[in-house]
């Protein structure tokens, strides 16, 4: 008895795959696979050992291999690797056979709905638009499916942007928060009644921006001054991760302007500013401006339509505020001794504030981006006073929507 239990006869591959395919036929649901207990049966008789023979060649409690035996228990790797060297097969046979069983009793309901709630978090910033009220904050995967198709209008990878005429056009380049900004842009703007553009106005526009520009608290007036002359406006704050400056599109015949003020800096905001009031008059039909200012390091941007454009768009804003043969001709004067009383006497003859002055000498490379930074005052707070604004802890009645 004792010579013939403690024998390690290994069951050759056949008489393996006929244990196994034995298992399977016995099983109840036969496309599924079978637990590692129901082949540890047919093989314990194939070798004509019963489970208090296994347990003792082992060295596990009986009880270890019943539950086994009769699916209560999986196979650990370290009586995979005990199996292994009773019934010669590889270790990993038993755990595949295991790992087998168990996926197949998963939920796969449950796997389909990670899948789709995962697919829908890569369409948009979820959290951070939640935290901004732009989706509700606890939606089940449907609700949460239908609120990101109406405020994107679409759940496509690439998603369409509605313009002027009915066309439309792809945002490439973007990130999903610079996306959901855009969409943002675009459905708050539906919501300022503005009198019918005319493009004839354009000169008296600009204008009256560039008498705004020489005092920081000037810039509340902003909004008033372009939404009298038919072109919307608004300040939504960037959500995390988006590097966007401004953007300039239209709604049917309407122009609009949308600016983040993520650097609250009077050379940021008038320079984004006239850039996109630019693009209006250059009648472009889209622009998502990003890193237009940069981060104080240098001025770099990405966008959305051709590089002409853009330089054309970054010249005009620049002389708008500041002539360029003017600040040429104080740059030859003054330069490299750019002192705060040279820089405040160029400001009053040109009527523009200095750190707009600043700003320019910095794009130029005439100054460092740390010299004369009190120039560089706040005007978000003047700016965000009257337009309409969705962000800094003010938020948007869903009634106006």
């Amino acid at each position: 008895m004792y010579c013939q239990l403690f024998r390690t006869v290994a069951v050759d591959e056949q008489a393996k795959q006929n244990i196994y395919l034995q298992a399977v036929e016995n099983n109840p649901q036969s496309d599924a696979p079978v637990h590692p207990g129901k082949i540890l049966r047919r093989m314990l008789e194939e070798k004509g050992w019963t489970q208090d023979e296994l347990a003792v060649v082992i060295g596990r409690r009986r009880q270890t291999v019943t539950e086994i035996t009769s699916g209560k228990s999986g196979i650990t790797p370290e009586m995979a690797v005990a199996l292994s060297a009773v019934f010669g097969n590889p270790a990993e046979e038993w755990l595949k056979w295991d790992a087998a069983y168990r996926l197949s009793s998963v939920d796969n309901e449950s796997a389909v709905s990670v899948q789709e709630l995962a697919q829908l978090y890569g369409l948009a910033p979820i959290r951070d638009m939640q935290k901004r009220g732009w989706l509700s904050p606890n939606p089940t995967t449907v609700e949460l499916r239908e609120e990101l198709r109406a405020f994107f209008g679409s759940l496509e990878p690439e998603l369409p942007f509605p313009i002027a005429m009915r066309r439309t056009m792809t945002l490439p380049h973007l990130n999903v928060a610079e996306k959901a900004w855009c969409f943002r842009a675009r459905q708050l703007a539906g919501s300022i009644a503005v009198p019918p553009f005319s493009s004839k106005r354009l000169n008296v526009i600009e204008k009256k921006l560039r008498e705004l520009a020489a005092y920081p608290k000037e810039a509340r007036h902003v909004s008033n001054v372009l939404t009298e002359n038919g072109i919307q406006f608004l300040v939504i704050e960037p959500l995390p991760g988006a590097r966007i400056d401004g953007a300039a599109l239209w709604l049917n015949e309407t122009p609009v302007i949308a600016v983040s003020v993520r650097f609250d800096r009077i050379d940021a905001f008038w320079h984004t500013l006239m850039h996109e009031f630019a693009h209006i008059r250059n009648t472009d039909p889209l622009s998502v401006d990003t890193d237009l200012i940069g981060d104080g390091l240098r001025i770099g941007a990405l966008h959305l339509v051709e590089d002409d454009a853009e330089r054309r768009a970054n010249e005009q804003a620049a002389s708008s505020l500041v002539p360029q043969n003017e600040i040429e001709s104080f740059i030859r004067r003054v330069g490299p001794f750019y002192s705060r009383a040279r820089i405040n006497q160029f400001a009053h003859k040109i009527k523009i504030h200095p750190g707009i002055i600043v700003g320019q000498l910095q794009h130029r490379g005439e100054v460092g981006y740390s010299a004369l930074r009190e120039t560089l005052v706040k005007v978000r707070q003047p700016v965000i006073a009257t337009a309409l604004t969705d962000g800094w802890k003010q938020t948007i009645s869903p009634q106006i929507l």
